[in-house]
């Protein structure tokens, strides 16, 4: 449960910071779907360590 609330506190929080950035500018014009897709994986990709790197600092730190 501890993982869980962890990966929706970096997810809202990781979106909030990805919404300040302008990745169409790297992509090719009329290149939209590819544009998204990048950015769902980046995304993923940075929820995903994140959130591992909290919880094993956290994990590591108690006990």
């Amino acid at each position: 449960m501890t993982k869980f609330v962890i990966y929706v506190l970096v997810m809202i929080v990781t979106v909030w910071a990805m919404d300040g950035l302008n990745i169409n500018g790297i992509f090719k014009k009329g290149q939209i779907a590819k544009a998204r897709v990048a950015y769902f994986l980046l995304l993923l990709s940075i929820i995903y360590l994140v959130s591992n790197f909290i919880y094993d600092f956290v994990y590591l730190k108690l006990f």
